[in-house]
């Protein structure tokens, strides 16, 4: 509950319960929690939207990566009927109904400017600009006044975009693929994507199944599995083996199967990192490919594998081997960053790169109610841990200061009553 207060132009918001930024997966993950422990709380969205990620910056044909199983928020699964791998509207209606079911109401079209605690008061002032980006109509600012400030934002709050050579003279369209939605538009037309992840690799299937010609630039060296090893779920099997083995064992027999099924993927100009797997996703956070069709279109030739790009001409692209391609549209999949660095103020809790200092699981809390759920770098699942973890610290003080409230009401009833 948010009391009201005119504070000169601005309007001054008192946040009885935890302020949280972002109403994603994560947000609402720790919303729901707190929730169960009798915890109020503010949840504040930049879109007019939850989970705008998944609603308005993902292509059509994009289903979870991994078995629902691991992609379930806390306290509420996934419907029985809902497939193994649930697509995206399937993910975004799981969603709409997660809000519902724990009457979660997220504050759209606000954005956070800044947010800094005040050490003279011990409380957090989060300042806002409320209305939507691009309209004309005047944007109202808001501060809010709270003992806990929850960042969930998340790894994914803005679009890398790399600078290239000659991207004035291209004369054709680039675009990030946070606004691709399908390969309808491309029949017939030679496609650039750069990036060489999970989604490069589903966009290049997508162009293939609308008659497009997709070439996939592949700078970095990249882990390709199959989504199922031997009928079960890659990424099961390993959570499975990583309850009995060391990490480095474990990526040992990912690699291995996935040579069994997959082949020598090198040959396809495909270069696996030295680090394996869980221990690259772990340390650096990349992510391997989890391939569902693209791989048996690169070793037929339907989508071309190439180096990087040197600099870009007019309709074409130089490679860095000295080739010249002729190119009608350019899609970055080059992923996302956090933009933490660009509204917190005053903390070191997150380190240059937007994430927790401390590594997981010691990076959901920080100093003077201070908190960060999504930035686990392992999916979901841990974004529903820390949420746990986050909505159990609140509610103990919660429950202790409550307490306390109301043994100083009845003793000031009893004195009062006395006199």
């Amino acid at each position: 509950m948010a009391h009201f207060a005119d504070h000169g132009k601005r309007r001054c918001r008192w946040v009885n319960g935890p302020l949280i930024v972002g109403a994603g997966p994560s947000g609402l993950a720790v919303g729901a929690c707190l929730k169960e422990h009798g915890v109020p709380s503010v949840i504040l969205e930049r879109s007019n939207c939850i989970a705008s990620l998944w609603q308005s910056r993902a292509y059509d044909r994009l289903k979870l990566h991994l078995p629902k199983q691991f992609c379930q928020l806390p306290k509420l699964p996934f419907p029985e009927d809902f497939p193994e791998y649930p697509s995206k509207n399937q993910f975004v209606d799981y969603l709409e109904s997660y809000a519902a079911h724990f009457q979660l109401n997220p504050q759209f079209d606000e954005t956070v400017v800044s947010a800094k605690h005040d050490n003279t008061c011990g409380m957090w002032r989060v300042r806002t600009s409320v209305g939507r980006h691009g309209s004309r109509g005047r944007r109202t600012e808001v501060e809010y006044i709270c003992q806990w400030l929850v960042v969930a934002t998340g790894e994914n709050a803005e679009c890398v975009v790399p600078e290239m050579e000659g991207s004035e003279e291209f004369g054709r369209q680039v675009m990030h693929a946070s606004d691709y939605r399908s390969g309808e538009a491309y029949r017939g037309r030679q496609v650039l994507v750069v990036g060489c992840g999970n989604s490069a690799m589903e966009v290049c299937l997508d162009l293939c199944h609308h008659n497009a010609f997709p070439t996939m630039v592949v700078r970095d060296a990249v882990h390709v599995l199959p989504r199922e090893t031997f009928g079960r779920s890659t990424f099961e099997l390993a959570v499975s083996l990583m309850k009995w083995l060391p990490v480095k064992v474990v990526d040992k027999v990912l690699l291995i199967s996935s040579w069994m099924i997959l082949g020598n993927i090198e040959k396809y100009g495909l270069r696996r990192p030295s680090l394996g797997p869980l221990e690259l996703k772990n340390t650096q956070g990349k992510t391997p490919v989890l391939d569902i069709g693209a791989l048996q279109k690169i070793k037929t030739g339907e989508i071309r594998v190439v180096p990087g790009i040197k600099r870009l001409l007019h309709g074409r692209a130089e490679l860095v081997d000295g080739r010249i391609l002729d190119v009608d549209s350019i899609i970055l999949a080059t992923g996302y960053h956090s933009n933490v660095h660009s509204w917190l103020q005053g903390t070191e809790f997150f380190n240059k790169d937007g994430f927790p200092s401390q590594a997981f699981p010691d990076g959901w809390k920080g100093c003077s109610g201070l908190y960060a759920v999504g930035f686990t770098r392992r999916g979901l699942s841990g974004a529903s841990m820390d949420a746990v973890k986050i909505a159990e610290d609140i509610g103990r003080v919660w429950k202790e200061e409550t307490r306390q409230a109301k043994h100083i009401t009845a003793c000031h009833r009893r004195c009062t009553s006395q006199n």
